[in-house]
């Protein structure tokens, strides 16, 4: 990277660009292509905002500003380190979030069903909200700004994730109704019941898991992988999901391509898989009846 040609903003955006193709990065973690990304790590670096003017892409960095950039785009092209871990930040439904390699970097679509208050299938404002498998949080604090008196939980197996979660509750400063639980699943959630509960938990089937960018290898594996085919936690969520909804709750877990598992495990199940506009596949919707209908199915299906 030569000190004489890039010196503002955008020579900086533009080289990464370029690098990003020539050296084949993937672009999965809230990003889907190299100008993103890139914009992303260079703004993020540098403290800007992603709506920054267009002024400012033609200021001049200073020497410690160059060399920070440098630092950072070597190691997103040599470790393939994602760039919300490089600017420990990423966004999702439009609100920032504290990220580091302790939690997944959020990119899940659920963020589209957030932003429309999961119509038409919420029947009347949650009063209780829980997040399982939290991971930073994002999930559940953008379901605090969607519905405003709710009181929302999130819960993780690591403490680790939740030390992260924590520190995002009190970015958002939504200390009063939000908290984070510690435990495997629902293990920490004794007799609660919840009027929604949202999941994003490791699903990634071994076949999957072995092929992943090396991107991925940075998150925490206990994040993405669950079992042969991804579902070893799915099915007791499932199974345990009547014991912990409201009368009229509705549940709502993301699969991703373990859909098709899904879909084989419990051919007797109307799931409503949702569509999005925004892109994102593999998320499925089930009412508090269908759970308390079909929970002897579920446990059925449990692994031995």
């Amino acid at each position: 990277m030569s000190r004489s040609h890039l010196r503002t903003v955008r020579d900086h955006i533009r080289w990464a660009v370029s690098q990003f193709h020539r050296e084949g990065l993937f672009f999965g973690h809230g990003t889907e292509n190299a100008w993103d990304d890139a914009r992303q790590l260079v703004l993020g670096a540098l403290h800007l905002p992603w709506e920054v003017a267009d002024a400012y892409l033609d200021c001049r960095l200073e020497e410690d500003e160059i060399e920070h950039l440098r630092d950072l785009l070597r190691r997103r092209i040599e470790e393939r380190i994602p760039t919300a871990y490089l600017v420990g930040e990423a966004m999702f439904c439009g609100l920032p979030f504290l990220v580091d390699e302790r939690v997944l970097v959020p990119r899940s679509p659920i963020a589209e069903l957030i932003a429309e208050q999961f119509q038409p299938w919420l029947p009347k404002q949650p009063a209780r909200i829980l997040d399982l498998c939290t991971g930073s949080g994002c999930i559940g604090i953008a379901c605090a700004y969607a519905f405003e008196q709710a009181e929302v939980v999130l819960a993780d197996i690591s403490f680790e994730a939740l030390e992260v979660a924590n520190q995002n509750i009190e970015r958002h400063g939504l200390e009063e109704r939000v908290y984070t639980v510690q435990g495997d699943g629902y293990d920490g959630l004794p007799g609660q019941r919840f009027d929604l509960i949202v999941s994003n938990p490791p699903y990634v089937d071994a076949e999957d898991f072995a092929g992943m960018p090396a991107e991925y290898q940075h998150e925490p594996a206990l994040g993405l992988a669950c079992g042969d085919d991804g579902l070893d936690l799915v099915r007791r969520l499932l199974a345990q999901a009547a014991d912990h909804l409201s009368e009229h709750g509705v549940l709502v877990i993301e699969v991703g391509n373990s859909q098709v598992h899904v879909e084989a495990l419990y051919p007797e199940v109307d799931f409503t898989w949702l569509d999005f506009e925004q892109g994102g596949h593999g998320v499925f919707l089930l009412a508090a009846s269908q759970c308390r209908e079909h929970q002897a199915l579920f446990k059925t299906r449990l692994r031995p």
